[in-house]
């Protein structure tokens, strides 16, 4: 029994100086890209960082928590059960009806346009009505006041940071739109950072449904939720770290705004929202992972390397791989979870998701898999920063140099986000 504890205890003790490095290194990347260098708050970010822990805490380990994440995970089955029965409706067997032919048994069954997308259209549908019933409102205006008060941002940024736990990056600030022409650059640039930093309620159903048979008996819900809210503090550090400043905009008055009119409406508009979503999916997907292939055979035509061809997942892979060892990760498993970093931020985090989903077994442990799962969650990429440039250029045109100008420091604040909430998760 002592050798068993010794082994745990020098076990222990690299990890623990892994994640401890990890903090600072983490960290220290977003130090160059700040404004002001001698202006950054390191108590802040200490607050930030142990507020982080402490949330992740009672997120995965509080029982009450976790039973509540137990029902939304049932929810969730209920809601694709619900699903199934508007596809096969649809679709027919190709929505999960009964096949007219037998099944040799052989691929997936599951087809992917007809399986997943679906669930998008259908939770935006019904995060819409959850939004005009006031139920959504009240959970998010919660969060917002206690990121408000502990980090010193004023009503308007707190609240269209946290919306995007549920909705999109360019939907959340709508609801701040008549402030946008009067925030402060630093609050400009949560905005962005928060919004990269997450991923929305319809895209994480999806995603659920997607990785079920790579995480058994994991209440991913759960990890996808807790993934979202963790980044929100991650984000707000980060762009304090990047624009230091205690300049604040305030509500005129501390209310929601309202966004639909009726229950009808906040059905029909959630449900076509819901559909540009999961057509912009199936496109984004058919392109990215043609591209993939293509850059593949290109890269193909190249000497080997290690007695394997290159691909771009393997380069991304060894560009990544330090940041992931920072995360907490092996090193003998960090390529493998860089590629899928990678991935995420070169390309888009559902192709990313695509090839966790299908990992061969052994390549990654189930404490890795979490973490880059962590990771992965949020919309950190390329083709992101053009979207919300434009999205939130659109509704304040006055501000778009500033988003421009910001553009680059949200990209980096927002994947160097992620990946904290990827460290904090590893510690439990």
């Amino acid at each position: 029994r002592d050798d068993l504890v010794t082994g745990v205890q020098t076990c222990a003790l690299p990890i623990l100086l892994q994640i401890t490095i990890g903090f600072i290194g983490l960290t220290l990347l977003a130090v160059p890209l700040s404004a002001k260098r001698s202006a950054i708050n390191y108590r802040d970010i200490l607050i930030a960082i142990a507020f982080q822990i402490l949330l992740a805490f009672a997120l995965i380990k509080v029982p009450v928590i976790i039973k509540i994440f137990s029902y939304l995970s049932e929810g969730v089955i209920a809601l694709q059960a619900a699903t199934t029965q508007g596809t096969t409706f649809v679709f027919g067997y190709l929505g999960g009806g009964n096949a007219p032919f037998m099944d040799g048994g052989s691929g997936s069954s599951l087809i992917f346009a007809f399986g997943i997308l679906p669930l998008i259209i259908v939770m935006s549908c019904l995060t819409a009505l959850l939004w005009f019933w006031r139920i959504l409102p009240f959970i998010i205006r919660a969060f917002s006041k206690v990121f408000e008060k502990l980090f010193n941002i004023g009503g308007p940024i707190g609240l269209g940071a946290t919306a995007n736990i549920i909705m999109g990056q360019v939907e959340a600030p709508l609801l701040v739109r008549p402030y946008l022409s009067k925030m402060t650059k630093k609050e400009l640039l949560i905005l962005m950072t928060a919004g990269m930093s997450t991923v929305s309620g319809s895209i994480m159903i999806a995603l659920v449904m997607m990785l079920q048979p790579q995480f058994v008996d994991v209440n991913l819900i759960q990890h996808l939720i807790t993934a979202s809210i963790l980044s929100i503090p991650a984000a707000i550090m980060y762009a304090n770290i990047m624009i230091p400043s205690n300049e604040v905009t305030e509500f005129d008055a501390d209310a929601v705004p309202k966004i639909y009119e009726s229950s009808m409406d906040a059905i029909t508009r959630g449900t076509r929202d819901g559909l540009e979503i999961a057509l912009n999916v199936g496109a984004i997907l058919i392109a990215f992972i043609a591209l993939v292939s293509l850059v593949d055979s290109i890269l193909g035509l190249f000497p080997m390397v290690g007695d394997a061809p290159l691909s771009l997942q393997r380069i991304l892979g060894w560009i990544f791989a330090p940041i992931v060892w920072l995360m907490g990760v092996p090193w003998s498993e960090a390529t493998e979870a860089g590629k899928l970093l990678g991935i995420k931020t070169a390309l888009n985090e559902f192709v990313a998701y695509a090839q966790l989903a299908v990992i061969e077994d052994g390549l990654l442990s189930d404490r890795t898999k979490l973490i880059t799962l962590y990771g992965l969650c949020g919309f950190a990429n390329f083709s992101s920063v053009g979207i919300l440039v434009s999205g939130i250029g659109a509704m304040s045109p006055e501000r778009k140099k500033d988003l421009i100008d910001i553009s680059i420091k949200a990209l980096v604040g927002a994947t160097l986000a992620s990946c904290m909430t990827g460290l904090v998760i590893g510690i439990f």
